[in-house]
């Protein structure tokens, strides 16, 4: 387990507890995962997965799953802005017009969608 996955989804958390050390976030929301993620990245940890990866946007998904190291170095500041511009971002759209209360069908359909978001990106990082 050389990464740690940050995830509010559960179907991430399922499909990928075996191959990364799952911080899963329950309950919590997009920007949650967002400031739970730059608060690892004050700790030392490396931002290897982009926080707006797709194509939907923070408005419209409860769902946000980013991978970090679990090695602990410098500070990784390039991630820092990455992901602090990312808070902001998503702060902007959510403010402009907040996530709609989805019914099931609909949550289950961003949560695919998330999963295979991670799915590409971890084939791509050699973990599968």
């Amino acid at each position: 387990m050389n990464n740690i996955l940050v995830t509010n989804n559960p179907d991430v958390r399922d499909k990928f507890n075996d191959k990364f050390q799952v911080h899963f976030l329950d309950g919590k929301g997009y920007i949650e995962v967002l400031q739970y993620t730059r608060d690892k990245i004050h700790e030392g940890h490396e931002l290897l997965t982009h926080p707006l990866s797709g194509s939907i946007k923070p408005n419209e998904t409860p769902y946000k799953s980013i991978i970090i190291s679990s090695k602990k170095g410098n500070l990784d500041t390039s991630g820092l802005a990455i992901v602090e511009d990312s808070i902001l971002s998503a702060r902007k759209f959510i403010t402009n017009k907040p996530t709609p209360s989805w019914p099931e069908h609909v949550l289950e359909d961003f949560r695919v969608i998330d999963l295979s978001l991670m799915e590409n990106v971890i084939e791509k990082l050699g973990h599968n």
